[in-house]
């Protein structure tokens, strides 16, 4: 895995956690939506709990995934955290911070560091260069 591949799980990670919680809210629209049909034809009165029951248990179900996925998010901002923090630069951390941590833009890095773009792929590709270094030291 190279160091690129290797910092962006953690943007990977939130952008699935982001889209289970509009699958929740989702379902959360579906199962307070109220709707009754009425015919003259005998029916089962379970039918529709049956299926505000069904989304709720979806729901709990998404709802712990998140969950899980927050606690992995977390630890693995973590672990990307102490790899960032062995970068030599404190210029490559920020740098480094800000993208594969808080996930920004590479025009607001810019505009952030006071940099132009091309000076900040430079600076880039040296601190994933220090990166994939110390990627390999520690396998």
């Amino acid at each position: 895995m190279t160091a690129k591949e290797y910092l962006m799980q953690a943007k990977f990670l939130d952008m699935r956690i982001s889209s289970k919680i509009q699958q929740i809210e989702a379902l959360n629209d579906l199962a307070t939506r109220a709707t009754s049909v009425l015919t003259g034809m005998p029916h089962s009165p379970n039918k529709a709990t049956s299926k505000m029951a069904d989304a709720v248990a979806k729901i709990v179900d998404l709802q712990a995934e998140i969950n899980h996925d927050i606690d992995m998010l977390v630890d693995l901002k973590r672990e990307i955290s102490s790899t960032i923090k062995a970068v030599p630069s404190s210029e490559l951390q920020t740098l480094l911070e800000k993208r594969y941590l808080c996930f920004q833009s590479w025009e607001q890095i810019a505009v952030d560091m006071g940099y132009s773009m091309h000076h900040l792929y430079k600076l880039h590709n040296q601190a994933l260069s220090i990166c994939d270094g110390l990627l390999k030291q520690d396998t």
